[in-house]
């Protein structure tokens, strides 16, 4: 039974006036507002049925938490009811802005070392129940140029194509790239597939001039880097 099924659908106009999320948002101020609220205000209006606060309980459920918000799409979201394109557009472009915001803080900073990329980008698995696999692009002075979701789902050789990888480093005139996916069980240690793939994109690397510097696997608080360990495979 989800949890929103035996909640009373009240109207936000006949929810007390200090107890509704805009009024809350003032008085307490965003960071003492719930999930629920917060997606409540961005939403701004619920449906016949249902009051935009129980949409907002309703669209966390149909997710599986906040986080998944990160990796949905236009199809998911309009699959969950009460969820139209317009929403569906508003709440993607909220998920961009917050990723873009993220990205702002580590224009500056040289990504030449695995734990400081580990740190930076460990949010986008936090909780994932499959892989994801994803390429950093950067210049010639190791700064972010642009990151890109390559694939998802059980990465192995057939999956993942290198001209993809190389596609977007040439449009993105990058210098190098490293690439990194998750392991949802939380142990980084590489698969014989995870190996394969390397070198793989080591080797055309080497042939595009532009190398892959590395390949991260992401587990749960620990990381393996293949470039802090290139005499092990």
């Amino acid at each position: 039974m989800t949890y929103y099924n035996n909640m009373r659908d009240i109207k936000i106009k006949n929810i007390i006036k200090e107890e509704r999320p805009r009024e809350r948002f003032i008085k307490y101020g965003v960071e003492n507002l719930s999930n629920e609220e917060l997606l409540a205000i961005i939403l701004k209006t619920g449906t016949r049925e249902y009051s935009v606060k129980r949409l907002a309980l309703m669209l966390l459920n149909e997710l599986g938490g906040i986080e998944k918000l990160k990796t949905a799409t236009i199809n998911t979201l309009t699959k969950i009811k009460g969820i139209g394109q317009v929403k569906a557009i508003e709440l993607l472009s909220i998920v961009e802005l917050s990723k873009r915001m993220n990205m702002v803080n580590i224009s500056n900073v040289k990504l030449n070392n695995s734990k400081l990329i580990f740190d930076y980008f460990k949010y986008l698995f936090k909780d994932e129940k499959q892989e994801y696999f994803y390429a950093i692009y950067l210049d010639s002075k190791s700064k972010l140029i642009s990151y890109k979701l390559l694939f998802k789902g059980t990465i192995n050789t057939s999956c993942v194509h290198p001209r993809e990888v190389f596609k977007y480093a040439v449009i993105e005139s990058a210098y190098s790239i490293i690439v990194m996916h998750n392991h949802p069980s939380g142990d980084p240690t590489p698969s014989h597939q995870d190996v394969e793939i390397t070198k793989s994109l080591f080797e055309i690397g080497k042939i595009m001039a532009i190398p892959v510097v590395d390949h991260i696997v992401f587990g749960k608080e620990l990381y393996y880097s293949f470039y802090e360990n290139l005499n092990n495979w």
